[in-house]
């Protein structure tokens, strides 16, 4: 009987701590954040290399990250291959990416593990598609990509600057080191 009650004591604290968690991620003092206008998926897939980023749980240690994008119109998605080296191996991982209806593909909603999504918000995005800044709204997500290695002084230096304008803490950016790409 006291195990019943414990268990029941247990569950009623997860449930009141998952609830105020969710709370908590509801109720955001960011600004509204603002997306590209549109993007041509068709001309967004293939290879991105990963310039600097504000680091991930998932991906401290790596480097060398890039990320490959394959479009399957037919079914809604875009597939997503993110890879870095880490520790002298390949690391890498599958997902998908689903575009938000009514974003004309500037938001995605991307997802490596059922059923767990993330926010992938193109927030600015190079007219020759040569690179992109991708964010979330939450401001905790930030990534600086490029079609090669490299990226010129001059333009991340206007992406960062963009970054800030927009509330993201740019002091956390690290650049990825490319050294081994392609």
């Amino acid at each position: 009987m006291a195990f019943i009650k414990k268990k029941k004591l247990i569950l009623t604290a997860g449930a009141v701590l998952l609830g105020a968690f969710i709370i908590s991620g509801c109720s955001s003092s960011n600004a509204p954040l603002d997306t590209v206008p549109h993007v041509d998926l068709a001309r967004y897939m293939g290879k991105w290399y990963e310039i600097a980023s504000i680091p991930q749980r998932f991906s401290r240690g790596c480097h060398c990250t890039s990320a490959e994008y394959t479009l399957h119109a037919e079914e809604g998605y875009v597939q997503v291959y993110n890879s870095c080296l880490k520790d002298g191996k390949v690391s890498d991982v599958n997902g998908k990416a689903f575009p938000v209806e009514g974003s004309n593909n500037s938001k995605l909603k991307v997802q490596f593990f059922w059923p767990f999504k993330g926010d992938y918000w193109i927030l600015e995005l190079d007219p020759d598609y040569r690179y992109v800044m991708v964010g979330s709204p939450d401001r905790e997500s930030l990534w600086f990509l490029s079609r090669t290695p490299t990226l010129d002084e001059a333009t991340y230096a206007r992406l960062e600057q963009l970054a800030n304008s927009k509330g993201f803490p740019v002091e956390q950016l690290e650049l990825m080191d490319q050294s081994c790409a392609e």
